[in-house]
């Protein structure tokens, strides 16, 4: 049998070529004389770099920037043919940098985001390509933009911070200043949500309970977003913030759309460069999988990508996942199959702890029972 393995990241657990690699050994035990694929996924979120890492042959470029708590951390990007940069800004300002007990959007910030696009310029890239899922901040790229340049004022004039909680305070925008470079780079944002900015589908309103932000910041920042976005639209005589996607990463979208950024889906542009299609429409079964599943994984992310693949070309797509929730059946009108890779009570640390050895017990028993059904 000809299986394509096509998972995205386990977040906090297991990157999409672990779990790719866990997989496909636990299938070799059972079906020792199966062709195994591995085509690791991402969407825009953790595990984006790397996956394009591997199928692009890139360079890795270690950078020391702003972390999403305003520190300097270690990290890297990657540059393709000395001219594409590739960002993952879950790698730069990701919720997986923050302590659980220390996320609140008040002190997060994209600025080290900026950073990195700046050191890109600076060696000569010209197209580029961000991954925006997984982010810690809520600032609207507020940090980002002044990184590049931009200048944002208060009422007094003078300039505020860079985190989220001077959102509230900027009174006046100025993107007289911007680096002239970006004028002349494509930008390419892989995002796997197309909410707007503001709005009860918006980016705090959805996704801040995640970043730390209690209700009432939730109402408070679905207000500054809405009024700092007022101001750069005014600036630039454009409308971005209700261009689905705008909200992606506390905001971020909207931010990489005043820079005139070109929003794509992160799964399709993934699977487009690794040519995933096109192993999936040889293949006799597809397992792909990620860290929690519910009806979202449909909308957006590498999952649900890869299961609209294997609709298309007719083939049986298994989903193993962390946690499954919500409405299954929604789910299963997509894939063949949704199995949690949790087989006893376990704490949500324990899980993740073990979650290498979950995976390959559960694929095993995933294989088993397939191969038993076809006698083989």
């Amino acid at each position: 049998m000809n299986i394509v393995v096509a998972p995205d990241s386990f977040k906090g657990s297991l990157t999409s070529i672990h779990a790719s690699e866990i997989i496909k050994k636990a299938i070799k035990v059972v079906l020792p004389s199966s062709e195994v694929v591995l085509k690791p996924m991402a969407d825009g979120g953790e595990g984006t770099l790397e996956a394009l890492l591997r199928a692009t042959k890139g360079e890795r470029v270690p950078i020391v920037c702003t972390g999403p708590l305003g520190e300097k951390v270690n990290t890297s990007y990657a540059i393709v043919d000395g001219k594409k940069a590739i960002i993952e800004c879950a790698s730069i300002a990701g919720l997986i940098q923050v302590p659980e007990e220390k996320r609140n959007p008040d002190f997060t910030t994209s600025y080290g985001i900026g950073e990195v696009i700046i050191d890109a310029l600076d060696k000569g890239c010209t197209d580029f390509v961000l991954g925006l899922g997984g982010s810690a901040t809520n600032d609207g790229g507020l940090g980002m933009l002044q990184a590049l340049g931009m200048k944002a004022l208060d009422a007094n004039g003078a300039e505020v911070g860079s985190y989220g909680k001077n959102l509230h305070h900027v009174k006046k925008i100025s993107l007289s200043e911007l680096d002239s470079r970006l004028a002349k780079v494509k930008i390419k944002v892989a995002s796997d949500v197309d909410n707007p900015l503001c709005g009860e589908r918006g980016a705090t309103a959805v996704y801040g309970p995640q970043k730390g932000a209690t209700d009432e910041q939730i109402k408070q920042y679905d207000q500054y977003l809405d009024d700092y976005s007022n101001l750069i639209e005014a600036e630039m005589k454009q409308s971005l913030k209700d261009i689905p996607g705008s909200g992606a990463a506390g905001g971020l979208g909207f931010a990489m759309l005043a820079l005139g950024a070109n929003l794509v889906s992160g799964a399709e542009l993934l699977a487009n460069t690794i040519k995933v299609e096109e192993a999936i429409q040889h293949a006799g079964l597809v397992i792909t999988g990620e860290g929690q599943s519910d009806e979202q994984t449909l909308y957006g992310k590498a999952p649900g990508y890869i299961a609209t693949l294997g609709k298309k070309h007719h083939v049986p797509v298994i989903l193993l996942s962390g946690s499954l929730e919500g409405d299954l059946d929604i789910l299963r009108e997509r894939f063949s199959g949704c199995f949690s890779i949790v087989n006893k009570p376990l704490s949500l640390s324990e899980c993740m702890e073990n979650a290498d050895k979950l995976l390959y017990e559960q694929t095993r028993q995933v294989i088993h029972l397939i191969s038993s059904i076809q006698g083989g």
